[in-house]
């Protein structure tokens, strides 16, 4: 029997591909409507879980942040366009990458592809807030990490 700190008890992580961040997941029937295809929502938690992993994986703690005092991210405006649909057991990948900085937040575009066929693409543009809500400027290391991946994508 394996015990609880073997690797396959780790949670899965993403990785970047130069600027790219890439988060694999599969398509359970919990995603799904009757007909076996993708409800429209989840692909929003499809992407984010690729971006909480890409923050993760950049060395960003938002928990840490949260905890601190120091704030936290909420999405301010999102745009998504479906091109094919997902369906039940597909293995889909979703990749991310930094397209604009700004002292109060940043903006992400998002794929998620089944092989090499594209289903859908978003943008999303996270704000930095306070503990009271309010907008508020980014930790500076965090911009810079975002500034370097962004710079990487152009």
């Amino acid at each position: 029997m394996n015990s609880p700190t073997d690797s396959v008890s780790e949670p899965y992580s993403g990785a970047f591909a130069g600027a790219e961040h890439r988060f694999a997941l599969r398509v359970y029937f919990e995603d799904t409507d009757l007909s076996g295809i993708v409800y429209h929502a989840n692909y929003l938690r499809f992407m984010e879980r690729a971006r909480s992993d890409m923050l993760r994986c950049a060395g960003i703690d938002q928990r840490a942040a949260m905890d601190g005092g120091t704030g936290y991210y909420a999405v301010h405006d999102l745009r998504i366009t479906y091109r094919r649909p997902a369906k039940l057991e597909d293995p889909l990948l979703v990749r991310s990458r930094v397209v604009a900085v700004r002292a109060a937040a940043c903006e992400i575009a998002q794929d998620i592809w089944r092989g090499d066929t594209l289903l859908t693409e978003g943008r999303v543009t996270a704000a930095f807030l306070g503990m009271d809500g309010r907008p508020k400027r980014q930790p500076g290391e965090w911009r810079e990490t975002f500034e370097r991946l962004a710079a990487r994508s152009d």
